[in-house]
């Protein structure tokens, strides 16, 4: 994709550079951020999203399976936030920006009320600018692996 300004590029050393502006270091600041003080506040909005089954026909019931998906989102949104000023990520900082980033938008979407399509069009544009923009992250995210 020639001529497209990349957000987020992989380099020769295979280190991944960060090229985010400052809003755009805000915004992913902000999701972190949001997903580490739902781990640790039971009254944030997005902690039943956090602790909520991915598929609940498999570990609803199963204390160990949750607390084993807590502690990962916990480690991994900890590590994103420290390295958000960062100019380069490794790999597997790469990937848990990627991981918690998937998680904030869950949570948005859920904490919204955003599940399809037709919500998002009548979300307010606040709403609609914060998905569009984690969505974005995780696209291009995603395309370095």
């Amino acid at each position: 994709m020639a001529g497209r300004n990349r957000l987020f590029v992989r380099r020769r050393d295979g280190r991944i550079e960060i090229r985010l502006n400052d809003a755009g270091r805000s915004v992913a600041r902000d999701a972190f951020g949001h997903v580490v003080a739902a781990e640790r506040e039971v009254e944030h909005d997005w902690h039943t999203s956090l602790s909520a089954p991915i598929d609940p026909s498999t570990d609803h019931d199963d204390p160990t399976a949750m607390l084993t998906r807590q502690l990962e989102i916990a480690t991994n949104a900890e590590l994103a936030l420290m390295t958000v000023d960062e100019a380069y990520l490794t790999d597997a900082e790469a990937w848990v920006w990627l991981t918690t980033l998937q998680v904030a938008l869950r949570a948005t979407a859920l904490s919204t009320g955003v599940l399809d399509e037709e919500r998002l069009e009548t979300a307010s544009d606040e709403i609609t600018d914060r998905i569009r923009i984690l969505q974005q992250f995780l696209f291009e995210l995603a395309e370095l692996f």
